[in-house]
């Protein structure tokens, strides 16, 4: 595990968040700031030359319901998502994939909030492993990947790392 700074670094010296509810009752209220650059682009740790989400969704190709609704998935995402970029839809392990495959790649904040929260509930029996790209394959497959329905393990030796 890598070492986290600390994310409140620049804040030392804000005045104390109030701890009041909106009217709720559930929820604390946040004094109006300015907009967070997240909305706009992407951390800076992403490497700016690629994209900057991958989605590997992954099926089971020998249950033959779950083959037929990811091909369907497939179709369905070059139809609606058509400015994503959609590769080969593999009918067998790929690379350190452990099951059948294909990936969707999103290119800015937008594309990965709007194409995550369709596929969340679009994804059938599919899983899907999201992860950025910030030029350390490991790292981006493992510590910071996120997972959409079960977690699969990866065949992780076959990526490489940033200190490797």
């Amino acid at each position: 595990m890598s070492q986290w700074p600390s994310l409140l670094a620049g804040c030392e010296g804000a005045e104390p968040l109030p701890t009041t509810f909106n009217p709720d009752g559930k929820s604390l209220y946040n004094p109006p700031g300015p907009r967070s650059a997240a909305y706009d682009e992407f951390p800076k740790q992403f490497v700016p030359s690629k994209n900057g989400f991958d989605f590997h969704i992954y099926h089971m190709p020998a249950v033959a319901a779950q083959a037929q609704y990811a091909k369907e998935l497939y179709e369905r995402i070059r139809r609606e998502f058509p400015e994503l970029r959609i590769h080969n839809f593999w009918d067998k392990q790929y690379g350190p994939h452990p099951t059948a495959v294909f990936e969707v790649d999103t290119f800015n904040p937008h594309q990965t909030g709007a194409f995550f929260s369709w596929l969340v509930v679009h994804r059938g029996p599919c899983d899907v492993l999201v992860h950025p790209n910030t030029g350390d394959s490991l790292r981006d497959h493992t510590e910071f990947a996120t997972w959409i329905g079960r977690k699969w393990p990866l065949y992780d030796e076959c990526l490489p790392s940033r200190s490797s």
